[in-house]
């Protein structure tokens, strides 16, 4: 006998999430990420200015951290690429709104985590701990080169600017790649798809992940880019972070928009 199946039920059986589609995209794409964030940039001038201050006093603290404790400094730079891409939300949110044709405000980017509070807990667990990883290896690899004591800001410059220490150089530069690697890879697009599709923090991790294996040349040189801007922008003072920084949320906003679409099924 068959059961008689409920309005509730029916709908459900009706309404299936979207299935996420990663698009090719051409090597230069990332050229079209930074023209459209650089439109987002001057029409929300005094948001961006907002952000680019936190973004530049993340980028102090981490001067002064290399300045008097180095050994921390890795740490720290592995904790500034976990908090960076949260602070970026409140930008992607930003650009979402300016997509949809509604007028952005600063209050409503700086709460927009709070409707996706369970992806975002989960996410954030993930990546405290390869925060906490990342920290613990590039303390070893200290730990294996400076039997003397805690380094110093000399004695850090002495190791990486001096030819006999390229064991030191060559795995203390092997533990940060491997670890940005694996951060940019998945967390590429993987909070513009929380944001704008409420997934689970798996599968946009995921997805992620396929965006940059399915489309390596320009992902690569997305990643470039992101660096030598990043590199640029705080050279001197790290003035140049309060425009950057703003400006590359904006650009991976759009770099999701480009490289993900979504399958109703």
């Amino acid at each position: 006998m068959d059961h008689p199946i409920s309005e509730t039920e029916a709908a459900g059986a009706r309404v299936a999430p979207p299935i996420p589609r990663v698009r090719s995209i051409p090597f230069v794409a990332p050229l079209r990420w930074l023209a459209g964030g650089a439109r987002d940039l001057v029409a929300y001038p005094g948001i961006a200015a907002f952000y680019g201050a936190c973004f530049w006093a993340m980028a102090a603290i981490l001067g002064v951290v290399f300045r008097y404790r180095p050994e921390w400094t890795m740490t720290l730079v592995s904790g500034c690429l976990l908090m960076g891409p949260f602070l970026a939300m409140g930008l992607y949110e930003v650009s979402r709104q300016r997509e949809q044709g509604a007028e952005p405000d600063l209050s409503a980017s700086l709460t927009c985590w709070q409707r996706h509070l369970g992806s975002m807990s989960l996410l954030v667990l993930v990546l405290v701990l390869l925060e906490m990883l990342w920290g613990r290896a590039s303390l070893v690899a200290f730990a294996l080169f400076f039997d003397n004591g805690l380094p110093t800001t000399l004695t850090v410059f002495d190791a990486v600017f001096n030819p006999r220490n390229w064991q030191f150089v060559a795995t203390y530069l092997g533990i940060g790649a491997v670890f940005a690697a694996a951060v940019f890879c998945f967390m590429a697009v993987t909070i513009p798809i929380i944001l704008d599709r409420d997934t689970d923090a798996v599968t946009a991790s995921l997805t992620s992940l396929f965006v940059v294996l399915n489309n390596l040349g320009a992902m690569l040189f997305w990643g470039a880019l992101v660096v030598a801007l990043t590199l640029l922008a705080l050279w001197p003072w790290g003035i140049g972070i309060v425009v950057v920084g703003p400006w590359l949320g904006y650009a991976t906003w759009h770099a999701y928009k480009d490289s993900v679409g979504w399958d109703v099924p």
